[in-house]
């Protein structure tokens, strides 16, 4: 799905600062639409700031950043993206919420940056969406929301609703955006700018330390993912790591299958395809060279794993990141 044009063909996109909002979050969206316009020579995207009540707001820094306008009906944009920060359940403002709604009878995109997926999440508009939101927020959300299909990506593009991590995650989704509507070329320019070394893609997830995943309370869990992730070129076997760390294989499983909702085998699995993709992005290291880094006996079943993991094949995978197109 594309966004639609406004105007002579530029996209119009509009940011709600709630109280508290991440500056680093807003500008790292802003920043590559205005290179790309810089670069192009063109008005590809226009902007503007709203906040519930048209007042300036502070951001978690303490920086006041000055609205445009108040929220109204009349607001005319591709999209509208929701700004959000610290205790965002807190702070926002609730006549938002049935602003949103008609937003949405109007089809208009909505997206989010750090926790303002909290916000469209409140006002039922993330049911049926894969959506994500800072790490941080996960366990928040998916008490209060249940039913939401939380990732762990920098960022979901679903139909249209746009949701990000935050930090500057919202540079790649913009990024990602630019080479959508306006080529490869475009966007590897404005990334280059940024100094960027590659564009990360909707497949990249964000580096969340387990203790906010599992809390403290399973030192042996934790102690066996630190296992794994110390020996990725050479895989321990369960029952030898089920030994180092003093419990039963079942013991084991069962751990790993309450807290982290899988195997131990497949999360060592995706590590070490995690390790994979991180070598293939950002080296030149061949990929049977790849494959034994990360523990595989042969490349054609590493690459059967990356391809059931990731969607596409490690070749194929090097091939779209140097030529800036990557799955969409």
């Amino acid at each position: 799905m594309s966004d639609r044009l406004s105007g002579a063909g530029t996209r119009s996109y509009s940011f709600l600062l709630l109280p508290h909002f991440t500056l680093l979050a807003y500008s790292s969206a802003i920043e590559p639409l205005r290179m790309a316009n810089q670069l192009s020579s063109r008005e590809l995207y226009s902007w503007h700031t709203l906040s519930s009540d048209g007042e300036p707001v502070t951001s978690s820094s303490g920086i006041r950043i000055p609205a445009d306008s108040p929220i109204n009906d009349e607001l005319q944009a591709t999209a509208m993206f929701i700004c959000g920060g610290v205790d965002v359940h807190r702070v926002f403002d609730p006549k938002i919420i049935p602003w949103l709604r008609k937003l949405t009878n109007r089809k208009m995109i909505l997206g989010a940056l750090c926790t303002g997926s909290y916000v469209l999440a409140e006002a039922k508009l993330l049911k049926g969406y894969r959506c994500t939101i800072h790490w941080e927020n996960f366990a928040g959300i998916r008490e209060r929301h249940p039913d939401l299909v939380i990732s762990q990506e920098l960022f979901e593009i679903d139909r249209d609703r746009y949701t990000c991590a935050g930090g500057i995650a919202p540079v790649d989704m913009m990024l990602h955006l630019i080479r959508r509507h306006h080529g490869s070329d475009l966007a590897t320019a404005v990334s280059e700018q940024f100094i960027c070394d590659r564009i990360r893609d909707n497949h990249d997830r964000q580096r969340i330390p387990l203790r906010h995943r599992i809390g403290t309370s399973q030192p042996k869990l934790m102690e066996a993912v630190s296992l794994m992730e110390a020996n990725i070129e050479e895989p321990m076997a369960l029952d030898e790591l089920s030994q180092h760390i003093g419990l039963s294989r079942r013991q084991l499983e069962r751990l790993f299958k309450k807290y982290l909702n899988c195997v131990p085998t497949r999360y060592y699995l995706q590590l070490r395809l995690e390790r994979a993709r991180q070598l293939l992005l950002q080296t030149s290291m061949p990929i049977v060279d790849t494959a034994l880094a990360c523990g595989f006996i042969s490349a054609p079943h590493f690459s059967k794993c990356y391809r059931l993991i990731f969607g596409v094949p490690p070749r194929e995978e090097r091939r779209r990141a140097a030529t800036g197109h990557q799955l969409n």
